[in-house]
């Protein structure tokens, strides 16, 4: 029968190495077509409110590895203003999230699980980040520059201190009161977290440059770059918004870009990465996917002489069903009475329709 899985559960019963290897076997079945993810669906509604616009973001995918497949659904509201024109800000009438994520079994296709979104939505976005810097980055990095102290900066830097030896977390916010909730947050994870100054202070010294942010516009000069470094960058373009944390010439001055896919970037009108292309700033074969590093098709490393640049372009559908699927044997071992009955979903005889 279906359960449910909650935050909570996730919260418990989901380690930072579990998931990351869930990332390196999900992406490694989408390189060799053990997995099928189409690109995610993101679209935008009026509603009766003129202040508040409906917004959907929505994955379905299969990974064979783990037998899974699954459906996720996001349903969100954004306010109608210009009071953040600098970057994306999505305001619930409640602070409740309504988004759901269906488990499948790919061996009856019978419905598996129901799980809660909000916890594993940041948590597989920082392992697929883990993922791709213990691939690319150098094993001696010591120092992360991290701009951004919300939602995604927490899972995002706890990954990456989990595959590198991190002893220094530069941090920069415009809000104080963030990097202080941030500087809390981090404190169990044994390095030592810094507030710095400006965003220059971020880039200088850094093994790697992670950008966490929910802006619009890029965080940091391009200029400000070293060789040696990774960066990393979460926001995207989408069909609701065009956004970039990094400016050209971090497209310019990287010897290599690594994406989760490259359907996506066109999909999602990605228009950060096709314009440098188009402009002959970017070669299209010095962008890599994520799941051709973790097959071993590819290899792309970080050196003290060169900058990578790793771009986590989309959300996937692969992501939750590998993880999901953990998180269900686990459940269905320890046992749970959070049970859906199985007629809900199939009480008449399907067949096949003619066409």
């Amino acid at each position: 029968m279906p359960i449910v899985i909650t935050d909570s559960d996730a919260r418990r019963l989901l380690s930072i190495p579990e998931a990351i290897e869930a990332m390196r076997v999900a992406f490694s079945d989408l390189a060799e077509g053990r997995a099928a993810n189409p690109p995610r669906l993101r679209y935008s509604s009026g509603t009766e409110d003129p202040e508040r616009r409906y917004f959907a973001n929505i994955h379905a995918g299969a990974v064979q590895t783990y037998n899974t497949a699954c459906v996720r659904a996001g349903s969100h509201f954004f306010l109608m203003n210009d009071r953040f024109e600098d970057r994306r800000t999505l305001d619930n009438p409640e602070p409740v999230n309504w988004s759901v994520i269906v488990l499948y079994s790919l061996k009856n296709g019978e419905p598996l699980a129901f799980l809660h979104e909000t916890f594993l939505s940041g948590f597989r976005v920082g392992a697929t980040t883990g993922l791709a810097v213990a691939q690319i980055a150098r094993e001696d990095s010591e120092v992360l520059g991290l701009f951004g102290t919300g939602n995604q900066a927490f899972p995002n830097c706890r990954a990456i201190c989990s595959v590198r030896p991190i002893k220094r977390v530069n941090v920069y916010s415009t809000n104080p009161e963030n990097v202080a909730a941030f500087k809390e947050r981090m404190a169990g994870e044994k390095v030592e977290v810094v507030a710095v100054d400006s965003p220059r202070d971020v880039v200088r010294n850094a093994d790697i440059v992670l950008c966490a942010t929910n802006s619009k516009k890029p965080v940091f000069d391009g200029s400000w770059l070293e060789n040696g470094q990774m960066v990393a960058t979460i926001c995207n373009s989408d069909v609701i918004d065009k956004r970039s944390e990094v400016d050209e010439t971090v497209f310019a001055r990287a010897q290599s870009i690594v994406i989760n896919t490259w359907d996506s970037v066109v999909a999602n009108g990605q228009i950060e990465l096709l314009a440098p292309i188009e402009k002959g700033i970017v070669a299209r074969e010095n962008v890599h996917e994520l799941g051709d590093l973790a097959s071993g098709k590819v290899s792309v490393k970080q050196t003290r002489d060169n900058i990578i640049y790793y771009k986590n372009n989309t959300g996937l559908a692969i992501q939750f069903a590998a993880c999901g699927a953990i998180l269900y044997e686990k459940m269905m071992k320890e046992g749970t009475n959070r049970v859906i009955p199985p007629e809900w979903f199939a009480s008449e005889k399907y067949t096949t329709p003619v066409r």
